[in-house]
């Protein structure tokens, strides 16, 4: 269920990312000086779910630390 859905996702992104780039100048964000900004976004969205990713293996590994030894105590 989760390998279609992220599947589906993945294709539908691909091809609304081709139809919206089409009609634009693909220089035009590089001359506003604007692709900066994007990529800052970019690594900053990038950086917090890499973030948030390791806080959660943090949490899971001490619950599955503690389940083993409520295991091992009984």
């Amino acid at each position: 269920m989760n390998k279609k859905l992220i599947l589906t996702s993945l294709a539908m992104l691909s091809f609304s990312t081709s139809l919206f780039c089409q009609g634009s100048s693909p220089d035009f964000l590089r001359s506003t000086g604007k692709i900066y900004v994007v990529v800052a976004v970019i690594a900053v969205i990038f950086l917090m779910i890499v973030g948030f990713l390791i806080y959660l293996e943090r949490r899971i590994s001490k619950l599955e630390k503690l389940a083993d030894d409520g295991v091992k105590t009984n």
